[in-house]
Formats: C-alpha cells, structure tokens, sequence
C-alpha cells in the first residue's frame, strides 16, 4: 500500500495549492479536495491530512467554505473535529456541549438553555483562526457524483492503509478524543481501511488528476 500511497501523495502535491483567503472561482464546482497541514509530511511531501468531497451538485466551493469560512460546527464536520482537539487539548469542560449537534429546531429547543453561546462563539473562531492558519489544499474535478464518491473512498482507504504515513508528535489530531483520529493519522473516521487504490486504478487516477489540470 506504501506505492500508492506515495502515489496519491506525489498527484495531491503536484496540483495548484490554495490557501486562505482563496479565490472561490479557481475551484471547480464539482470535484474532490484533499487538505495538507503545516508541519505534517509523508512520502517526502507534505502529508494529506483530509480528503473530501460534496453530494449536492456544483456545491464544492461551498463545502470548502464551509470548513474555512462559516463558523458553524453542525455544517462542517472538519470544523467539529479541529474544535473537539483544541477542546480535549485543554481539557476543556465545553467538549461537552461542543458536542451537540443544533441542526433541528427540537435539538436547539432542548439544549440551548444549557449552551453558553457566546463561549462558543469563541471556540468557533479559535477553530477558524487555526484552520486558515495551518491548512492547504488541492482540488481536481469529477463531475459525476458515484465517481467522486468512489474516488473519495479510495483515497481514504489508500492513506489509512500505509505503514509509512504517519502524523507528527505535534499533531493536533493526536489530541482528538476520536480514536480513529488519531489512529489514521487524518481529520475523519469514515471510510477508512476500506477498498485502496491497486496500481491499475492509480494509473486511471493520475489520467484523471491530468486531464482536470
């Protein structure tokens, strides 16, 4: 798994980079991102730390501002994570109602009294701040919806499955009270260790990352 790995790495670091503040019409409208952070490296390039994607049509610049931008952790579930390791990094007793998802009126009708909002508010920029300050990323387009999903997959697995992409001992991750956080070494828990990449179906990768160039 190493070979694809260092494979999908050697494409993600050789696509246009974006940082914050990014240009929304550089992105395409459907397509597949994968995020690098400061300071974590695999492969000899800057490690992929987070793959991602959309299901609603031409809705990835938005997805991206999303994580980046709106200071929402029901709608971003990047942001939430980011905001639960800085939480658990301090030992913060919010972790708690950090947790709590707001989405529905009856959610809110039942929680709210308990939420110190403003204190919240706080924790959202602090998620923001360190977001726009210590992630990257790449995109590439695919315009059917099952292919990114299956891409997504695959990238996931593929990175999750390698014995030499590891994070850093400063990792924020490492603080995350998620296990398969800091077990994978990436800002999610879905998809992983599923069905990688094999060499045949990175060569169709790299065509791809190619022609969205």
């Amino acid at each position: 798994m190493s070979s694809e790995c260092s494979s999908v790495h050697r494409l993600a670091n050789e696509l246009e980079r974006h940082k914050f503040p990014f240009e929304a019409s550089n992105i395409p409208l459907n397509g597949i991102y994968v995020l690098f952070q400061k300071g974590e490296y695999g492969h000899q390039k800057e490690r992929i730390v987070r793959i991602g994607t959309h299901t609603g049509e031409s809705r990835l610049r938005l997805r991206l501002e999303e994580h980046f931008l709106n200071e929402n952790k029901d709608r971003s579930i990047f942001r939430k994570n980011i905001g639960r390791a800085l939480l658990s990094q301090h030992n913060d007793p919010f972790l708690k109602y950090w947790e709590r998802n707001l989405v529905t009126k009856k959610a809110k009708d039942k929680y709210s009294s308990l939420i110190d909002f403003d204190y919240q508010k706080n924790i959202e920029n602090q998620v923001s701040q360190y977001i726009q300050g210590n992630f990257s990323f790449a995109t590439f387009e695919v315009k059917n919806k099952e292919e990114r999903l299956d891409i997504e997959s695959k990238l996931i697995a593929t990175i999750s499955r390698c014995d030499e992409c590891k994070p850093s001992n400063d990792w924020l991750g490492n603080s995350s009270p998620k296990e398969k956080i800091v077990k994978s070494g990436l800002w999610q828990v879905n998809e992983l260790y599923k069905t990688p990449f094999d060499a045949t179906s990175i060569g169709k990768l790299e065509r791809r990352i190619a022609h969205s160039k």
